[in-house]
């Protein structure tokens, strides 16, 4: 191992964080700690379900004060850890830190598919989806309120890693490869984080004439990183479409990417990413690369002026 820095990863419920950091810890022979299991617990004995003590926790600050006190105590111990919490980051500040991501349905796929618990119980898909958007605005409003800190803004992480279609074990690999300084080293040194994203659920900006030739397969490590800009939850590339092009046909599951911009963030001197995105992510520009590619892109977050709506 390259250095002695904790790891922390966060993301939403159904991000897979739980099952990264586990088999991370067993990699690199660490002590895992989970927050989530510590608020799980804390729900369970008071009779309530997790979203229940999130909202709960946003008018009783001892909630949020006891389990914050702890992970700053146990991030001034100075041991080597994984720490799987969606606000370490935070208080772990020399640590390399993880953000997962993934596509809201997915992500509700998952927990719906968990055994049912007292703290955990979702009749329907949609009423899976709905509770995990819930719990995680609540959280985001805490931590904003609390310590002016955004869980959603993409600096606050080393790595980004998208985990909507990507295995378990292949994300851990990445995770590696990027801690132990094989992949990404000049992005994480100069300019974090590094982006690892779906090809799937990354737009263009502009038409290509035909798809890009596809020879020998880039994998993540030897591919040459995109430029992407950031909106909301939704990913725009900016320089790379014809490796983006030739990801999504190789059926790539990850690339990697250097962040140029993102929410009000410029991209150029008078567009920021927001705009760029509105400007450029157009119906006509997603609907060729569709047809190219044979694909159908999620409907963006923000449904700009001029974007389809019909999926």
């Amino acid at each position: 191992m390259s250095n002695h820095r904790s790891v922390v990863i966060n993301g939403d419920l159904g991000s897979g964080k739980s099952t990264v950091s586990v088999e991370l810890a067993s990699r690199l022979n660490l002590r895992r700690i989970s927050v989530g299991d510590m608020y799980r617990e804390m729900a369970q004995r008071r009779g309530m379900t997790t979203l229940q003590l999130n909202l709960h926790a946003e008018l009783d600050d001892a909630i949020d004060s006891a389990v914050d006190q702890l992970q700053s105590d146990i991030a001034k111990s100075g041991e080597q850890l994984i720490v799987d919490s969606r606000l370490a980051w935070f208080f772990f500040h020399e640590a390399f830190k993880v953000h997962l991501i993934t596509e809201p349905n997915e992500a509700a796929r998952r927990v719906l598919a968990r055994p049912h618990s007292e703290v955990e119980n979702y009749s329907s898909l949609e009423e899976a989806k709905t509770n995990l958007r819930s719990r995680s605005e609540s959280e985001r409003m805490r931590f904003l309120t609390r310590y002016g800190a955004d869980k959603y803004r993409l600096r606050n992480y080393d790595l980004v890693c998208d985990s909507t279609r990507a295995r378990p074990g292949e994300i851990v690999d990445l995770v590696q490869a990027a801690f132990e300084g094989r992949l990404g080293a000049d992005i994480l040194r100069e300019k974090p984080p590094l982006l690892l994203l779906d090809p799937m659920r990354v737009y263009p900006t502009r038409e290509i004439e035909f798809p890009a030739p596809t020879g020998e397969v880039d994998t993540p490590e030897t591919m040459e990183p995109l430029t992407i800009g950031h909106s909301g939850p939704d990913y725009f590339v900016i320089d790379g479409h014809r490796r983006l092009s030739a990801a999504v046909q190789s059926g790539l599951h990850l690339v990697p990417a250097s962040l140029l911009a993102e929410g009000e963030e410029p991209v150029t001197g008078r567009l920021s990413a927001n705009d760029y995105f509105r400007a450029h992510v157009t119906g006509p520009v997603v609907e060729a690369w569709e047809r190219l590619h044979r694909i159908e892109l999620p409907v963006p977050a923000h449904n700009p002026p001029g974007v389809h709506v019909g999926h």
